[in-house]
C-alpha cells in the first residue's frame, strides 16, 4: 500500500479550543496513520461573521487510508469531541472544533461530499499562514503555485498570528 500526505487544517473558538485541537489531533493520527508535520497555534478573528476568536493548527499526516475515508475520520472526530451542526443555520457558525482537508497528495477530488484542494483555502489567511509555516514549497495541484506564493497573493487583510505554542 502506498502512502500519501493529507494536509488539515483544525480549527475551533468554543470551549477549550487548545484542548480540543490537542484531543483532535491525537484521535485523527491514531486513525489516519502517522503525523510527520505540525504547526504552531495560530489566533484569527473569524472569518466570515462576527463571534470570538478561532485558534487553527495545520498538520501533515502520511495515511494508507483514501480520501473518502479521512473525511469519514475527520467527521468522526468532530462528532466524538461534541461538534454540533446546525443545519438550518445559513453561512458560518461558533464551534468547539472543525476538521478540514485541504490537501490529499497532488490529488484533485471534486465529489458531492468532498472537493479537494480546499476551493477556499488561497483566500484564507487563517490557512495559508500555519501551511506556511510547515510546508512553504508545497505546489497546489490546481493553481500550480506554492504555498509561499499563495499567501504573498493573498488578499486577505485579516491577521493569523503565531501564538508560539505547539500540541
Amino acid at each position: 500500500m502506498e502512502y500519501k500526505k493529507i494536509v488539515l487544517l483544525l480549527g475551533g473558538n468554543e470551549g477549550d479550543t487548545r484542548g480540543y485541537l490537542r484531543n483532535a489531533m491525537t484521535l485523527l493520527e491514531q486513525q489516519m496513520g502517522m503525523l510527520t508535520h505540525q504547526s504552531y497555534f495560530y489566533k484569527t478573528a473569524a472569518w466570515g461573521f462576527q463571534a470570538d476568536d478561532f485558534i487553527n493548527i495545520a498538520m501533515v499526516i502520511e495515511t494508507e487510508k483514501s480520501a473518502e475515508e479521512c473525511l469519514r475520520i475527520a467527521l468522526d472526530v468532530e462528532d466524538e469531541l461534541g461538534r454540533i451542526r446546525e443545519e438550518d443555520q445559513q453561512g458560518y457558525q461558533d464551534r468547539n472544533i472543525d476538521v478540514d482537508i485541504i490537501f490529499y497528495a497532488d490529488e484533485i477530488i471534486n465529489t458531492e461530499n468532498l472537493i479537494v484542494p480546499h476551493p477556499r483555502m488561497q483566500e484564507r489567511n487563517f490557512v495559508l499562514q500555519p501551511l506556511l509555516e510547515i510546508i512553504p514549497e508545497y505546489v497546489h495541484p490546481v493553481l500550480k503555485k506554492t504555498i509561499r506564493d499563495l499567501a504573498n497573493d493573498c488578499q486577505d487583510s485579516s491577521k493569523a498570528i503565531q501564538l508560539n505554542e505547539q500540541v
